[in-house]
């Protein structure tokens, strides 16, 4: 740590290093409810700039069509950080290696949002603590919804609701022996068209069925892997959105005929298989491969217990 003043601290050079999960959200019923943190991260270097101009280097995912300025997601996340407590962004220099695939309901922008809002955090220390709900508040506030930024930021699974507008959320501890395969397309899908297609009204019957496996659910993930399979039907959104998904829509029917747990990947287009041991997770991807008509990629990931991080970096002067 230098001897500057914190009011100084943000700016010339300071260097902050942030990791942060994909996330699978929704899980089948737990629609805007339920997120998981999955092994796949976007890290990112941040230091601080004598002037104020935004440098923005992108390697991986994206890196041909992301903006290079100010509006690039992460550097928004830090400028809102900052305007919440009243600080002067400083310029920066973003140094983003992303591996979370984009358009494909893995998180990617909300691990964006997240790893801007962790990179402010590291460069505030010593001046402006952001705790986890102001973390929280800010990442609903760009992401629109906390699902998939509470498991980004605190790992594991996630259960977020909103209470009197301010976004809450329980983190929860998976069964070991569950297993997540994610199986990814080479096609993306966007958000707001999936989302566009779910009914602003369902049937009671259906409600009623949505929370009974919403329920279950926990109860799977946590304690009963064996029940998966059930507890990840769904009546509120995946039928809907299947036809912006064939293809997605094609193999989770295929993999749920033969008893896996497959559901859509948030928005999707790729499918989540939540697997009860790792035999059968292999079991699943090869299945996916004969029965798909296009290639997916197979990830046999863990789920991320950790969450976000964000570290002083070894480069920086701070």
């Amino acid at each position: 740590m230098t001897d500057a003043p914190a009011s100084e601290r943000s700016r010339g050079g300071r260097a902050v290093s942030v990791r942060v999960p994909a996330t699978s959200a929704n899980l089948g019923p737990g629609f805007d409810t339920l997120g998981l943190a999955l092994s796949v991260y976007d890290e990112l270097i941040v230091t601080t700039l004598d002037s104020d101009r935004v440098e923005v280097h992108v390697t991986g995912e994206g890196a041909a069509s992301v903006p290079r300025d100010g509006s690039h997601l992460v550097v928004r996340a830090m400028a809102h950080a900052f305007a919440a407590v009243g600080r002067p962004m400083p310029g920066v220099r973003l140094e983003a290696t992303n591996v979370i695939p984009h358009g494909r309901g893995m998180g990617s922008s909300g691990a964006a949002v997240v790893s801007g809002l962790l990179a402010a955090k590291g460069l505030l220390e010593g001046e402006v603590d952001l705790g986890a709900e102001v973390l929280l508040r800010l990442a609903t506030e760009l992401e629109g919804h906390p699902d998939n930024v509470a498991p980004a930021l605190f790992g594991g699974l996630t259960i977020a609701w909103m209470n009197d507008g301010a976004p809450q959320h329980k983190q929860l501890i998976v069964h070991r022996g569950v297993s997540p395969l994610i199986l990814v397309p080479g096609f993306q899908m966007s958000t707001s068209v999936a989302r566009g297609l779910s009914p602003l009204q369902v049937s009671r019957e259906d409600a009623v069925f949505n929370l009974s496996r919403s329920a279950l659910l926990i109860a799977a993930l946590m304690q009963s892997p064996e029940l998966l399979f059930a507890a990840t039907e769904d009546k509120l959104h995946q039928s809907y959105r299947a036809q912006a998904m064939p293809e997605t829509d094609k193999l989770v029917r295929a993999l749920r005929a033969e008893g896996y747990a497959a559901v859509v990947s948030g928005a999707g287009p790729s499918v989540l298989v939540l697997a009860d041991g790792p035999g059968r997770r292999v079991e699943a991807a090869e299945l996916a491969a004969a029965v798909a008509d296009t290639p997916w990629e197979a990830l046999m990931l863990a789920v991320d217990v950790r969450g976000g991080t964000v570290r002083e970096h070894a480069g920086g002067t701070a």
